[in-house]
């Protein structure tokens, strides 16, 4: 980057493409402009679960609208709208939306999310 950029306005998010239903827009990141950090709206349909994870990066959720559920080495965490968690890199965790209505979310990731860096199982 140049050092006579002094910000960067994100308007379109690459959307990142799933099979499972949920909306990933990641605002920065890996995919977008090369960022250390990822930032990512999620949007999460009633239903929805992905495979658990033990990732090589620090995850920040703050949920905008709805609940998210979050497994934590197999303690159950629901975060509610207004909420926000952030799961150490290294643990492993599993995320979920068993309810009736969707999630709307941010999602932080530090370094920036990367399949590999996921670990999924």
């Amino acid at each position: 980057m140049s050092k006579n950029v002094k910000y960067i306005k994100q308007s379109s998010p690459f959307v990142i493409p799933t099979t499972d239903g949920k909306i990933m827009k990641e605002h920065f990141g890996h995919t977008n402009d090369n960022s250390d950090i990822s930032i990512a709206k999620m949007i999460a349909p009633p239903g929805w679960s992905e495979p658990f994870q033990t990732p090589d990066f620090d995850e920040f959720s703050f949920v905008l609208k709805g609940k998210k559920q979050i497994n934590i080495e197999g303690e159950i965490v629901i975060l509610k709208e207004g909420e926000s968690i952030r799961i150490i890199k290294n643990t492993r965790v599993q995320y979920s939306n068993p309810f009736e209505e969707e999630c709307e979310y941010i999602a932080i990731c530090l370094p920036a999310f990367s399949v590999g860096l996921a670990n999924r199982e």
